[in-house]
C-alpha cells in the first residue's frame, strides 16, 4: 500500500529545498569563519548561531517529508559563495541570500496551493513568517551599518556592532505581532 502524501512535484521541490537550507547552513558557517579570522567574535557569533538555525529548518523539512510518507533524498551541498570583504559586504550578501530563499519558499506555497495540497501550505506558512523574520533581521542590521557609515564604518562602531551581535536575539519581531501598545 501506498502511504505517500506527496506529490512527485511537491516531493522534488521541497527536497529541493531542503538542499537549499542546507546550503544556507554553510554560508552563514563559512562567513561566521571569515567574520572570526578578521576578529569579529561577537558578529562570527551571531552567524554561528544561523547556521545552526538554518539546519534545524533543513531538518523540519526533513521529517516533514517522511512524515508525509515520501522518500527524503539528501544530494550534495554548493560550495559557499566568495567570502565577504568587509561586514557591509557580508551582511549585503545575508540579505540577498535570505531574500534568494524567501522566493523559492513563496514557490513551495503557491505549488502546495496550485495542488490542492493543503497540509504542505500549512506547514509552508511557518516559513513563510520565519523568511519574513529572517529578511527584517537582515535589513535592520544594513540599516545599523547604513547609520554607522556603510562601508565607510568606523572601527568603533564596528566595535560596537560586533559587541551587539554577541548577545543579539536572533529573531526580529514580526509585523503581524506588533501592537499599539507593543510596537
Amino acid at each position: 500500500m501506498n502511504t505517500n502524501r506527496l506529490s512527485k512535484t511537491l516531493a522534488a521541490a521541497l527536497n529541493a529545498q531542503m538542499t537549499k537550507e542546507a546550503h544556507a547552513s554553510q554560508i552563514y558557517l563559512s562567513y561566521a569563519a571569515w567574520a572570526d579570522k578578521e576578529g569579529f567574535g561577537g558578529i562570527a557569533n551571531f552567524l554561528f548561531r544561523h547556521a545552526q538555525e538554518e539546519r534545524n529548518h533543513m531538518m523540519k523539512l526533513l521529517e516533514y517529508i517522511l512524515k508525509r510518507g515520501a522518500e527524503v533524498k539528501v544530494t550534495a551541498i554548493p560550495a559557499p559563495p566568495e567570502n565577504p570583504v568587509s561586514v557591509n559586504n557580508c551582511f549585503e550578501k545575508v540579505f540577498e541570500h535570505e531574500v534568494d530563499n524567501t522566493k523559492a519558499v513563496y514557490k513551495l506555497v503557491k505549488m502546495s496551493l496550485d495542488e490542492e495540497d493543503w497540509a504542505t501550505w500549512n506547514f509552508m506558512q511557518w516559513f513563510v513568517k520565519e523568511q519574513t523574520e529572517e529578511e527584517t533581521l537582515a535589513m535592520n542590521l544594513l540599516d545599523k551599518i547604513k547609520i554607522a557609515g556603510g562601508e565607510k564604518v568606523s572601527s568603533n562602531s564596528l566595535y560596537s556592532l560586533d559587541r551587539d551581535l554577541e548577545t543579539t536575539p536572533d529573531d526580529a519581531k514580526a509585523a503581524q505581532d506588533v501592537t499599539a501598545d507593543n510596537p
